[in-house]
């Protein structure tokens, strides 16, 4: 048992869930943006990177925020609980959308690209949950944000 007596697996389960939300909203909009205005790969995976790590940071913030704790105070929490996990998530799920033939090209309307989008993104989830449940036991990532609510509650 890990904090609260909250499973470490199950926090880590947590934070990279909460992780691929921020990653993939970013993710999505980026690439249909991307996509919908013709850029390059390049272009476009480097829009989506910029929002997966803007959304996956303000998922975190938000809460904080809300709780009263200020901006100076929040950003390096958001930072250190997300980073590494974002980072990982990004790599991988952009690489799979590269390699897979076509799904970068294939255009909003195919099924190629969205099921494309959702095993990149299903992948990065795996890779991230190791990365997650190896900082939350040793105190970092997600685990100072989870013991900060756990202080504020």
């Amino acid at each position: 048992m890990h904090g609260s007596g909250t499973s470490l697996n199950r926090l880590a389960f947590s934070a990279t869930a909460h992780c691929l939300t921020g990653c993939a909203i970013g993710e999505v909009l980026g690439v249909v943006i991307g996509t919908a205005l013709g850029w390059g790969n390049f272009a476009t995976i480097a829009l989506a990177i910029v929002l997966a790590f803007f959304f996956g940071y303000l998922l975190t913030m938000l809460p904080l925020l809300r709780s009263g704790l200020a901006l100076g105070a929040v950003l390096p929490l958001a930072f250190a609980s997300d980073t590494l996990s974002i980072t990982v998530m990004e790599i991988v799920d952009n690489l799979i959308l590269l390699v897979i033939p076509g799904a970068m090209e294939s255009g909003l309307a195919s099924l190629l690209f969205w099921g494309s989008l959702a095993f990149a993104l299903a992948v990065a989830f795996v890779a991230a949950f190791p990365v997650n449940r190896y900082l939350i036991a040793r105190g970092k990532g997600h685990a100072v944000v989870h013991q900060h609510h756990e202080h504020k509650s």
